[in-house]
C-alpha cells in the first residue's frame, strides 16, 4: 500500500507535513539545504526583528555608534544582531540565497509589534522572492490602560497593513493568551491572514539574584508543550478554512501524527532539529508513512482532522470534561 504525504499550507503545495520552523539552523544556507534534503517541505527563515530594522535605519543617519555607546545597559540588553540574525540587507541576501539553494518554499518572518514599517519591509521580502510571510507579532501589554480589544486591534491593523501591500500568503504566529481565540482568529482571517501558527513560545525572563539583573532565558521545548496547540487546532479546525500549523513540542513522528489528526496542515519542528540534527525529519517521515499503512490511511487529507473537536466522539474532551476527568484520574491514582 502506498501513501500520499503531500499537503497544502497557505495555498502552497508541499511534499510533506514537516516544516522547518524559524531557528538558527534556517539562518544558514548549508543547513537549509540539509533540512530540505532530509525532507523539510518548507523552510521558515529566522525572524527579521523590528529592532534590527530600526538599527539599520539608525545607521543610515550615522546614529548607531553614538547610541550604542550612550548607554552600557542598552548595548548589553540588545544583543549584537549577528548573534542570531542579520540586518535587512543581509536578510534579503539570505532569502535570495535560500531560494537559489532549495526547491521548497521559503517563508520569510517578521517579528515586531509597532504599527510602522511592516508594509514596507513585507514588500521588500516579497521582492526578494519570499513564497509566504510569517508575521510573528510579539507584543506584551504592560500598560493597565490598554484593553484586550485594543491589543486585538493592533494585530488586526498590522495584518491589514501587510495585506494591503503584498499578495503572497500571510501566516500569523500568535501566542495562546487570547480571551476568545476562535473569534479572534476568524477576524484575523477576514483582515487577510491565510493561516495561523500555534503557538508562539514567549521567552520568559529570568532574575539573577546575585547580580540583580533581569536576564533573557531560552529553553528548548519539550513534547508535553504540544498539548496546548493540539487543543486549539482541534477546536479551530471546524471554524476556519485557513491553514493551521502546529509548533511548540513537535519532537517526533508521533507528535506530527497527533497534530494532523487534530486538524493541522503542517507541523513545524525546531527544538528537535537543534537537538538531533536535520536527519530527524527523514526518520519521522518514514515512521509517519509506516503508521499510515498500518492504520490504512492513503493520504494526509484522509486522516487530517479525524480527531478534531468536530469529529471526535466526545467534543467536550477538549473543554471542561477533560479537565475533570484528568483531575479525577490523578486523585484516584494518588490515593491508591
Amino acid at each position: 500500500m502506498s501513501v500520499e504525504l503531500t499537503t497544502s499550507y497557505l495555498g502552497l503545495e508541499l511534499s510533506g507535513p514537516i516544516v522547518a520552523g524559524a531557528c538558527p539552523l534556517t539562518g544558514n544556507v548549508e543547513q537549509i539545504k540539509a533540512l530540505a534534503d532530509a525532507g523539510a517541505a518548507a523552510i521558515v527563515l529566522p525572524s527579521l526583528f523590528e529592532e534590527q530594522i530600526e538599527h539599520d535605519e539608525m545607521e543610515l543617519y550615522r546614529l548607531s555608534d553614538y547610541q550604542a555607546e550612550a548607554s552600557a545597559e542598552a548595548s548589553g540588553f540588545l544583543p549584537t544582531i549577528s548573534h542570531y540574525n542579520l540586518g535587512t540587507r543581509q536578510y534579503v541576501k539570505l532569502l535570495q540565497s535560500a531560494k537559489a539553494a532549495v526547491n521548497v518554499p521559503v517563508i520569510a518572518s517578521l517579528n515586531g509589534c509597532s504599527p510602522h514599517g511592516w508594509g514596507r519591509y513585507s514588500k521588500m521580502l516579497v521582492d526578494a522572492g519570499a513564497d509566504a510571510l510569517e508575521m510573528n507579532i510579539y507584543f506584551v501589554p504592560t500598560d493597565p490602560q490598554i484593553t484586550s480589544a485594543e491589543v486585538e486591534q493592533r494585530y488586526l491593523d498590522l495584518v491589514e497593513e501587510v495585506r494591503n501591500v503584498v499578495s503572497i500568503p500571510i501566516a500569523v504566529k500568535m501566542g495562546p493568551y487570547i480571551t476568545a481565540l476562535p473569534n479572534f482568529a476568524m477576524r484575523l482571517a477576514e483582515a487577510g491572514a491565510n493561516g495561523f501558527v500555534l503557538f508562539n513560545r514567549y521567552l520568559e525572563p529570568e532574575i539573577d539574584i546575585d547580580q540583580f539583573q533581569v536576564q533573557p532565558h531560552l529553553e528548548l521545548s519539550v513534547p508535553s508543550e504540544l498539548r496546548l496547540p493540539l487543543r486549539w487546532i482541534a477546536i479551530l479546525r471546524e471554524h476556519l478554512s485557513a491553514s493551521l500549523a502546529a509548533t511548540s513540542g513537535v519532537h517526533s513522528a508521533t507528535d506530527v501524527i497527533k497534530t494532523l489528526l487534530a486538524g493541522a496542515d503542517v507541523a513545524m519542528m525546531v527544538s528537535s532539529l537543534l537537538i538531533n540534527g536535520s536527519h530527524v525529519i527523514h526518520d519521522c517521515l518514514e515512521e509517519i508513512e509506516a503508521w499510515m499503512v498500518e492504520h490504512e490511511y492513503e493520504s494526509l487529507t484522509q486522516m487530517r482532522g479525524c480527531m478534531s473537536r468536530h469529529n471526535c466522539e466526545n467534543p467536550s474532551a477538549y473543554e471542561r470534561a477533560n479537565y475533570l476527568k484528568a483531575l479525577t484520574s490523578f486523585t484516584s491514582e494518588y490515593n491508591a
